[in-house]
């Protein structure tokens, strides 16, 4: 189906925009890979699968969801599954994800990521769910950890203990958003450091980085910024705890020109030689890149 290795991914990648397909197309960047946000690819098809299956052709991809609702209790959506399915099996992703958060109630779909509270009764739950996903699809499951503006009084379990259970339990792995971790640490006043920390190595598959927006009293999570210095030294700090795991440029909102991409990614590229090896020339001092 596609010219591209069967390999796995490396390096630094960005978000498929559509914004950006003729650029792709008729430019070819040198980017490592990109990430599709699945939701936007289910129809059988259109002029939006048409620009896939071009760009597939000469880069890899991983596939992103928030549709499964998977801490939702409405039944799985079936529907959803088999078109995620079929465009696995067209594409060939080299991993696909979704979130600790439900998205659903009733059926009627909140275009949000809620977290879930963390009690023993919603992990056996996630997990019967992650696990029923992972059969249906054939594949590991990776699940990103979602920003937090507060904290549900039924929690007794904390977050990272929750993943852990989930990935003990199911066999998934984690993709690591390091922005909302930054953005639930400062707005729930707990350590992002020790939040790091607290994930074991093996299991986190693929890293995050996106922007925030300074609210009032909170941080909001909009990924339609650059990257902050905070989260630029969070990563600093999980590449030196994880390794160089490939990692994602992620912008939904405003989206700029391509270059202001490709300029965040140059800047992770560079963070995770100097982090991860030893560079031939050092660094220049970071600064903000806004």
């Amino acid at each position: 189906m596609s010219s591209v290795p069967d390999t796995d991914i490396s390096g630094v990648g960005l978000g498929l925009r559509s914004n950006h397909y003729h650029y792709i197309e008729s430019r070819k960047p040198a980017v490592r890979w990109f990430e599709i946000l699945v939701d936007n690819y289910l129809n059988k098809g259109g002029s939006a699968l048409s620009h896939l299956q071009q760009i597939r052709q000469d880069y890899a991809f991983t596939f992103h969801g928030v549709g499964l609702s998977l801490g939702s209790t409405d039944p799985l959506n079936k529907g959803y599954m088999r078109a995620l399915k079929d465009l696995i099996k067209r594409f060939q992703p080299q991993r696909v994800s979704d979130h600790l958060a439900w998205v659903s109630v009733n059926q009627r779909y909140v275009h949000d990521l809620i977290p879930l509270p963390y009690t023993n009764d919603a992990l056996t739950h996630f997990c019967q769910r992650v696990s029923e996903v992972q059969d249906f699809l054939g594949i590991q499951l990776l699940i990103e950890n979602p920003s937090s503006y507060l904290n549900y009084k039924l929690s007794d379990i904390s977050e990272t203990d929750f993943l852990k259970a989930v990935v003990d339990k199911t066999g998934c792995a984690l993709l690591l958003d390091v922005n909302n971790i930054y953005v639930s640490a400062s707005n729930n006043n707990f350590s992002a450091e020790r939040y790091l920390d607290e994930i074991p190595i093996a299991v986190v598959k693929e890293i995050h980085l996106a922007g925030y927006e300074q609210q009032d009293k909170f941080l909001l999570d909009t990924h339609g910024q650059r990257v902050h210095v905070p989260v630029w030294e969070l990563y600093s700090k999980a590449l030196a705890r994880f390794g160089p795991v490939p990692t994602l440029i992620e912008w939904d909102t405003d989206i700029p020109e391509f270059d202001v991409l490709a300029e965040e990614a140059a800047i992770a590229q560079r963070l995770m030689d100097h982090t991860c090896r030893v560079p031939k020339q050092p660094l220049s001092t970071r600064r903000d890149p806004r």
